[in-house]
Formats: C-alpha cells, structure tokens, sequence
C-alpha cells in the first residue's frame, strides 16, 4: 500500500516521507535496515506518529510534497486531528 509517513525524531523535530512499505521504511529509518534517509540517522530512534495510505505512489509523493510545505504547527495539528484532506489519501 502506498503509503505517506510523518515520524517523530528523538530531539523533537518531524520527518515527512512516502513508502510502499512503511514497516519496512521505519525499520531502515531507525537502522535495522540498511537505506535510512540521512536526516534521521543522527535523530534515533525515530516514531511513527502518523500516516496516510493513497491508492497511488505518485499520490501518495504528491502528498508527501504537501506536507512538507506545511508548517510545524499544521503538521502538529494534522497528527493530532488525524485529518486527511487530500480525497485520495485517507487514514
């Protein structure tokens, strides 16, 4: 399933990424697996705090691109609220 992630980093701050696999993303995230993005190898261990599934992977990076544009208010609200306004990604 396509999948768009946002992770919370051990110092507090907040990753945004897009997957087919998020087990598997998270495991590599927090260096089990090899491929963790740069920005959270020094941030360990990492937590999933929210995610979006999207019937597509161009949806779901399309998303992934929205979020990121967001501020860290909005993405504390969206975690919160667990509110997926684009109608081809749902919780």
């Amino acid at each position: 399933m396509n999948t768009v992630y946002i992770l919370k980093c051990s110092d507090g701050t907040l990753y945004t990424g897009s997957t087919v696999n998020v087990e598997k993303r998270l495991r590599e995230h927090n260096g089990l697996l090899k491929n963790g993005a740069k920005y959270t190898r020094g941030r360990r261990p990492v937590v999933l705090v929210y995610q979006e599934k999207c019937e597509t992977l161009a949806e779901a990076r399309a998303r992934e691109a929205e979020i990121k544009r967001m501020s860290r208010e909005e993405k504390l609200i969206l975690i919160k609220n667990g509110v997926a306004p684009k109608r081809h990604c749902s919780l």
